[in-house]
């Protein structure tokens, strides 16, 4: 990992500290400058000791300056993850910090469950059905390596049957990132 990167995982973990100590975040106009472009990140929280997950929240599209979608998500892992409760202080020493830099989704097209599992396989994968939507990063693909299990998985998330998959119905996209961890 370049050193410019280590400063998004510095960034992260300054904006997760000045939300705790009801501090204002300065910013240097070096991170403004070196990470101006528009990109959509995630920012995942997990135990040091464990790897358990402690919060994760991100953007798949841009739409922002990338140290301001690093801040937000940063945050929003956090202290909006509706999945836990707010970090505490007594956490912050405890949690690793992961950015996940998205390339941009792009739509596949499949016709059979096999050209499914080729084209998604270690992706990072976007469902959509009507109003359901749901996403795993890549490194999901190490917790749940069976095709099958995976995208029954991102079902669930999304709300819909675990094999809705099946009906070859869904709106499928994938994305590769670019990972940075402390």
């Amino acid at each position: 990992m370049n050193l410019d990167m280590k400063e998004l995982l510095k960034l992260a973990r300054e904006s997760i500290e000045t939300e705790l100590n009801r501090k204002e975040l300065k910013i240097s106009e070096d991170i403004k400058k070196k990470f101006s472009e528009k990109r959509a990140c995630f920012v995942t929280l997990s135990f040091k000791d464990n790897d358990e997950l402690r919060g994760c929240i991100g953007s798949l599209l841009p739409r922002q300056e990338l140290w301001k979608d690093v801040v937000e998500n940063a945050k929003n892992a956090a202290f909006s993850d509706q999945r836990f409760p707010s970090l505490s202080k007594s956490e912050l020493d405890k949690i690793k910090i992961e950015i996940s830099i998205l390339t941009i989704p792009t739509k596949i097209n499949y016709k059979s469950e096999n050209e499914l599992r080729n084209k998604i396989m270690i992706k990072g994968v976007i469902l959509r059905k009507g109003f359901y939507s749901a996403t795993y990063l890549p490194q999901v693909w190490e917790d749940l390596p069976d095709f099958n299990e995976f995208i029954s998985s991102l079902c669930s998330k999304a709300g819909l049957s675990s094999n809705a998959w099946k009906n070859l119905d869904l709106e499928v996209l994938i994305y590769e990132v670019d990972k940075i961890e402390e």
